[in-house]
């Protein structure tokens, strides 16, 4: 009896270490189960951040910047066609004139452009399907299309970037330029891509006579001051007590004596004289000279008596 208590007693401690060793066993397996799904969730969300960071180096290595880079790198107080343009475009205040760096604006009007430089010369030439522009620094005008542009301050270098008039090259690609005061945004509007050709622009009865009254008048003079020249004549073209024509205000009396003699179409004009009958043609102003009807290279004329002298530009004085 007491012997198969004793055996009884020893199979029940016997189960009861095996019944210990499964729960351990059990809970083992669970907590290294657990170990190991959490193991491959921080696996997991380690690979998730690292594509992510791929993800976005990727995205700056094509744009070439981060997102906020490029929005800081946007000019909100310039637009072509309602989009803000690149701060590459470096938009300044000169002379109460607005420049601008006329590559990167370019590109802004048209993708397609293609740009040379020469060194040498610092002239830049634009060209696109539509328009072939050439600026030279230093010049007083670029010229697109054959026809010459007038910028009273100049072709400029700045920073290493050639900077026109924003107004003068909108109007070489044919884009339309306006301004709003109330927050103060120049928006450009893009129109066919290029302004009308040369030989389709200038009247050439009126580039023959100009220019040739500009040379026997001024030939030796700056370039404004020939254009000056050229201004008065068109002034009187414009004004209703002098013929509406330029060959009829040359042929007036006592006016252009190298008209009257009839040796003024015999005359061989120098390259200034052209450009500045073609500047004065395009709508070209000497600001100083603006409204004058007269002018004269000696101290006792008519002019000089009756009217008033605005401007003195080489050896001529004009009057208004």
């Amino acid at each position: 009896m007491t012997r198969k208590l004793f055996s009884l007693t020893l199979s029940a401690f016997a189960l009861l270490l095996l019944m210990g060793a499964g729960v351990e066993e059990d809970s083992a397996g669970q907590i290294q189960t657990e170990k190991g799904t959490r193991g491959a969730q921080l696996v997991q969300t380690s690979e998730t951040h690292d594509q992510e960071a791929d993800q976005a180096h990727m995205v700056t290595a094509v744009a070439g910047s981060s997102v906020l880079t490029l929005v800081e790198d946007m000019d909100r107080t310039l637009t072509v066609d309602g989009k803000p343009v690149s701060s590459e475009v470096s938009k300044t205040q000169k002379s109460g004139t607005t420049y601008v760096a006329l590559v990167p604006m370019a590109k802004e009007l048209d993708s397609s452009v293609s740009v040379v430089w020469d060194g040498g010369s610092q002239t830049v030439t634009v060209r696109s399907s539509k328009l072939n522009l050439t600026a030279k620094v230093g010049q007083l005008y670029l010229v697109a299309n054959g026809r010459y542009l007038y910028i009273p301050e100049g072709v400029q270098l700045v920073n290493g970037r050639v900077t026109v008039p924003l107004s003068v090259l909108t109007e070489a690609f044919d884009a339309s330029l306006t301004w709003n005061a109330a927050t103060g945004v120049v928006a450009v509007t893009r129109g066919s891509g290029a302004l009308t050709p040369a030989d389709q622009y200038y009247n050439q009865d009126d580039l023959f006579w100009l220019c040739r009254i500009i040379y026997a008048e001024s030939g030796n003079q700056p370039l404004e001051g020939m254009m000056a020249v050229g201004n008065v004549v068109l002034n009187r073209v414009n004004d209703p007590i002098y013929p509406n024509t330029i060959v009829g205000v040359l042929a007036q009396k006592n006016q252009f004596t190298t008209y009257q003699s009839g040796k003024l179409a015999y005359r061989t004009p120098n390259e200034n004289s052209v450009i500045a009958a073609k500047l004065v043609l395009d709508g070209g102003v000497v600001e100083e000279t603006k409204g004058a009807t007269h002018f004269d290279s000696c101290s006792n004329s008519w002019a000089s008596r009756h009217k008033t002298c605005v401007a003195v530009i080489g050896g001529h004085r004009f009057y208004a």
